[in-house]
């Protein structure tokens, strides 16, 4: 096992710098990554996440020696190897193409690096590509071309290759990204489960955050070039640090208010836009602004606090549960519901315009013009009556990565 560190690793294209990248540019030309810093622990299953052109590619890059750093240091259990070539650095690397070669076969394909490496002690070089073709679920197939195989199976041959010589450290640049929906969860799931089985230090890439999610164990957000948080994946849905954290990572409901007053560890704060004035907790002593997020689930019918209507928008089925899109006086919001909930874009529901709200008995927004019924349901104008906790409120940082810099 290996662990890996990133020391204020600077990537810079263009003027002071060399080549071509992704990045924001500034007066030093295109800066790819911006001081990062970074630990990977020993056997961890780490992944890079963010947008198109943040620098997480970069950062594999920086890793694998396929990029040298404009300034800083890449170390593998301390040992400074940033100017290793790759090579040296006893890494695998899966690429987003696979970089399969087709005139040779899936066996030969697997066993290349094992030309320029030796194979694990006792075993010859046919026995570990059968080894490892058996790890990754495709015995038999060792005769064929690449192009027999379909997209997921090639996937796996490029990640046996990549394992071959028992490498410290594994690489994956966005692998799955080709690949329909449907597999691309499967093959989620086999691949943590060799990365648990060889215990090996892994980097993930991967612009899809649900990924990210569920195939980490821990993860870093990442944007314009700069590491926005580091976590693990609940703290980092449940916990985020910033406003891009919080808007990137999963739909959320972000708010800016001015704090109004303070009873214990509560704080009462008027939201931006509205009349509304909300109770949320840890709120910093002495702030006078505070930006919080709430997730659609917390935004429930039956809350007792923090009680607005949202008229609702259009909705979206997916599956056990329903994602409706609305607006009320403060902006935008999403909300999620189960499946069973009628809702008025909702053909098999409600009439268009109408919402019940059945859950726990929450009351709908009285204009003058609500209908109850004998059980207490209540429909009104397309609107619903939602609340959350004070302690369903993640209070955001104020400053970006950027800033705190």
């Amino acid at each position: 096992m290996t662990e890996l560190q990133l020391e204020g690793v600077t990537k810079r294209y263009g003027a002071g710098g060399s080549g071509s990248g992704d990045g924001a540019g500034d007066g030093d030309g295109t800066v790819a990554l911006r001081n990062v810093d970074l630990t990977v622990r020993d056997g961890e299953f780490f992944t890079l996440v963010g947008p198109s052109g943040c620098g997480k590619t970069t950062t594999l890059r920086a890793i694998a020696g396929f990029e040298a750093p404009t300034d800083g240091t890449v170390r593998f259990d301390g040992e400074a190897v940033t100017d290793a070539a790759p090579e040296e650095r006893d890494v695998g690397v899966v690429f987003q193409s696979y970089a399969l070669f087709p005139h040779m076969s899936v066996a030969e394909n697997v066993g290349y690096g094992l030309r320029y490496r030796e194979s694990p002690a006792g075993t010859s070089a046919d026995e570990r590509v059968r080894e490892l073709l058996e790890l990754v679920d495709l015995e038999g197939t060792g005769d064929r071309d690449p192009d027999q195989l379909s997209g997921g199976q090639r996937q796996r041959v490029a990640l046996a290759r990549a394992l071959a010589p028992e490498p410290d450290l594994l690489l994956l640049d966005e692998p799955m990204s080709a690949l329909d929906a449907r597999l691309r969860e499967s093959l989620r799931r086999q691949l943590k489960r060799i990365q648990s089985r060889l215990d090996i230090t892994t980097v993930y890439v991967t612009h899809d955050q649900a990924e990210a999610l569920a195939i980490s164990d821990r993860l870093a957000v990442m944007r314009d070039g700069r590491i926005e948080q580091i976590g693990s994946p609940r703290e980092i849905y449940r916990e985020p640090s910033t406003r891009f954290v919080a808007a990137f990572v999963g739909d959320n409901n972000v708010f800016d208010a001015t704090v109004r007053g303070r009873d214990g560890d509560r704080t009462r704060v008027a939201v931006d836009g509205s009349d509304r004035e909300f109770e949320v907790a840890d709120v910093p002593a002495g702030a006078e602004r505070v930006s919080f997020c709430v997730r659609p689930a917390a935004l429930a019918r039956d809350a007792d606090a923090n009680r607005f209507a949202v008229e609702i928008e259009t909705s979206e089925f997916r599956g056990e549960r329903v994602r409706t899109y609305g607006r009320w006086d403060g902006g935008s919001v999403v909300l999620q519901f189960d499946a069973e909930t009628p809702l008025p874009s909702d053909p098999d529901g409600l009439d268009n315009g109408a919402t019940a709200t059945t859950d726990g008995g929450a009351e709908a927004v009285d204009d003058g013009g609500a209908e109850t019924a004998d059980d207490g349901d209540a429909t009104i104008n397309g609107d619903v009556v939602v609340g959350f906790a004070p302690t369903d409120a993640h209070v955001l940082e104020t400053q970006s990565a950027e800033e705190r810099r």
